[in-house]
């Protein structure tokens, strides 16, 4: 067994990587902080049309402003922020279906449908900095949280706490890796110091008894709480491997891994839509809002926009260059002079499904009744998961994100009608929750791929259409460039459009320095 294979092993078993590889001195590269982004020059009185009003669209203003370029955004909602949003008492959608919704959410209260959480290495966090945004934790990993998974087994159809499922199987499998490193009958070229570095990493790992089995452990909680007195506590015993391996609940390990799922994560204090009022603040006297865009153009001198009014009167916007910001899923319907391989990389790009729900609850009992402050509970069931609020602790009442879904699931819910979403979401929800029925009040759904300016989530992409296709859509076309999460690796994410607006801004200023 080499170093890279036992480390291989750890990560596979649901160890931790990084205290594999830190236990032998192999991981010394500290992380790469976030950089600024300025640009010099003078703009030559160029004129910018910019489409849609979204995060990246308005960033893309912002930036441009800074050293003197002439903006105009058409936003083709009443709104900015595109899917940077916040649904609160009185905010209204309707669905192409024609399904119109209204929140009935108390005053204070909020559910973003959206972006709902920031990763700390995110240049998402730079802009809030910027423009006074403030920020809190969001409780992205709660191992109070639920798994629940319907199927066979002792531990299917009933609610698991996450820190009982992680801490049996992780004692488990580093039981096993101990046992084969502490056996002779494996060649392993790893020296005597570093087999009992590994075997003391893996005792502390899976708190491991000293013959090297696993027993159990308080890290999966306690049927009785140690207190005063004579109340040393009681530790719930562990579950059976087969049973836990049976459960699936081993699927979801690996979703607080990725580096954009790990803590610390953050959100902005009163909801996600703060951040697009604080470039709403910036730029918003450069925003035509209700302006639908109708065609795009090439002339001899740049461009022209067409679009309709809020009163549905034709109009057209001329410019030296044009910044896209569009879903590609919407965009490809909109009649445009984009060259034949430009078209074809637009038409290539499928959006991924995905919908939310936020429901309203008498009472915090996720807090009261079962101890789970912040996180998320997930399920097999088609409500995927469940997201505890990160905000308004032990207040009175509260809103639960009743799921987040993606894919066939997203699709399936979302072309439901509001209230038989609703309802699905309170049958399923509830078996995690029995409290659902009795504390329930109002709810509020989005179906992205039934929201008209959207028509899906976000950008999903292939291999193969990262290499026949990405890389067009990353250069300009005549006059015109896209920018927005689609032409980023960080698809979905905030920080994806903002990557992509300043790299569009700095290809389309350096063009225009160079004359």
């Amino acid at each position: 067994m080499k170093r890279r294979d036992f480390i291989y092993l750890v990560g596979a078993s649901a160890g931790s990587v990084y205290a594999a590889m830190t236990a032998l001195d192999l991981l010394k590269q500290p992380a790469t902080a976030r950089s600024k982004f300025e640009i010099f020059g003078n703009s030559k009185g160029k004129k910018i049309v910019i489409l849609g009003a979204g995060i990246a669209g308005m960033a893309a203003a912002y930036e441009l402003g800074k050293v003197g370029y002439d903006c105009t955004i058409l936003e083709a909602r009443e709104r900015a922020g595109g899917r940077c949003w916040t649904v609160r008492q009185g905010t209204v959608e309707t669905e192409i279906s024609g399904e119109r919704q209204v929140a009935n959410f108390n005053a204070g209260l909020y559910f973003n449908p959206g972006p709902a959480r920031i990763p700390q290495h995110h240049i998402t966090l730079d802009y809030c900095q910027e423009l006074g945004v403030p920020i809190e934790v969001f409780t992205n990993v709660n191992e109070a949280a639920y798994y629940y998974n319907e199927g066979v087994g002792p531990l299917s159809n009933r609610p698991v706490r996450i820190r009982e499922a992680k801490t049996d199987m992780r004692g488990y499998m580093t039981e096993l890796l101990a046992k084969a490193i502490d056996q002779d009958a494996l060649d392993l070229p790893l020296t005597t110091e570093d087999i009992e570095k590994m075997l003391e990493f893996l005792r502390r790992e899976g708190n491991l008894s000293p013959d090297l089995f696993y027993k159990g452990s308080s890290r999966r909680g306690y049927r009785i709480l140690p207190g005063a007195g004579l109340q040393p506590g009681e530790p719930y015993k562990p579950f059976d491997l087969k049973a836990l391996i049976q459960s699936g609940f081993g699927n979801y390990f690996f979703f607080e891994y990725s580096i954009n799922q790990q803590m610390l994560m953050f959100q902005p204090v009163g909801g996600m839509d703060r951040i697009a009022k604080a470039f709403e603040n910036r730029v918003g006297n450069l925003i035509t809002y209700q302006a639908e865009v109708k065609e795009i153009r090439k002339t001899p001198r740049g461009v022209r926009v067409m679009y309709t009014d809020k009163t549905g009167k034709r109009q057209q916007m001329t410019g030296d260059f044009c910044i896209c910001t569009i879903p590609l899923s919407v965009l490809k319907n909109i009649p445009a002079d984009f060259s034949p391989d430009m078209k074809a990389a637009i038409n290539s790009v499928v959006y991924l499904s995905t919908g939310k729900i936020g429901l309203q609850f008498k009472r915090r009992f996720w807090e009261e009744d079962d101890g789970i402050m912040g996180g998320i509970s997930r399920t097999n069931q088609n409500i995927t998961q469940i997201f505890y609020p990160s905000y308004g602790y032990l207040s009175s009442q509260g809103i639960l994100v009743g799921y987040y879904n993606f894919g066939e699931a997203a699709v399936e819910m979302g072309n439901l009608s509001a209230a038989e979403r609703q309802a699905r979401a309170l049958t399923e929800g509830g078996k995690i929750h029995p409290q659902y029925p009795q504390e329930f009040e109002t709810g509020f759904s989005v179906a992205w791929h039934k929201i008209k300016y959207n028509l899906g989530g976000w950008a999903t992409y292939t291999g193969d259409l990262r290499q026949q296709f990405y890389p067009r859509l990353n250069q300009p076309d005549g006059p015109i460039y896209l920018a927005g999460e689609h032409l980023s690796y960080y698809t979905g994410w905030m920080a994806g459009a903002l990557e992509s607006t300043r790299t569009t801004v700095a290809a389309l200023h350096q063009r225009v320095q160079n004359g």
